[in-house]
């Protein structure tokens, strides 16, 4: 079995889930809400998400070792058991879609910052003077220099307005996901902490 400092590995495993997968889910559900915090929070976010998730198959299994080492424990530890197998596809599911909303949104700040960057030649101000007095080939040349930054500009906002689409409703997506990994959490705790206060011996 693994152990902490003669401690049972499980214990301590449980608490990285039951802290970090609902401050997850917290996240999520803020930046759903308020989605300019994505920038700010967006990394931070995947951060705790990712740790909760990968914390929760070393639960299940340290989870396994504890009740073995105990002889199998009572009908609460089972109860306790049977609901934490549901947790991990969702928890992954979460950290999915997480990671999406994170990624496809800076995806989305890139495309607009590269609208920024050739609005003004496509609005005509980035290029030489096309006065009456230029020459032919260099109105000809500016023209089609404004027309192909238009060109640019119109497929990067096009995109940049997709990529924050495609953003927003996996932000949505795993603020929900994130309320129902949550609720799983505190239902399987639950179960947990009856098995404990009532015997884990049965």
């Amino acid at each position: 079995m693994l152990t902490v400092g003669g401690i049972p590995a499980h214990p301590l495993v449980v608490h990285a889930v039951v802290v970090l997968l609902p401050l997850a889910a917290i996240g999520a559900v803020v930046v759903a809400l308020r989605p300019s915090l994505r920038r700010s929070l967006g990394i931070p976010l995947a951060l705790v998400t990712i740790v909760g998730v990968l914390a929760v198959p070393i639960a299940t299994r340290t989870g396994d070792q504890l009740r073995e080492a105990l002889g199998g424990g009572s009908p609460l530890v089972e109860v306790h058991e049977e609901r934490a197998d549901n947790l991990l596809p969702w928890a992954v599911l979460f950290g999915l879609l997480v990671l999406v909303s994170v990624v496809v949104a800076r995806m989305a700040d890139r495309a607009a910052a590269a609208v920024a960057e050739v609005e003004p030649i496509a609005a005509g101000g980035g290029g030489p003077r096309t006065g009456a007095t230029a020459p032919a080939t260099t109105r000809a040349t500016t023209r089609a220099t404004t027309q192909t930054a238009t060109q640019t500009a119109t497929r990067a906002a096009t995109r940049a307005v997709t990529l924050r689409r495609v953003a927003t409703t996996a932000g949505l997506l795993a603020a929900l996901a994130g309320i129902a990994v949550a609720a799983l959490v505190v239902w399987i705790g639950d179960a947990g902490a009856q098995s404990v206060w009532q015997g884990v011996g049965g």
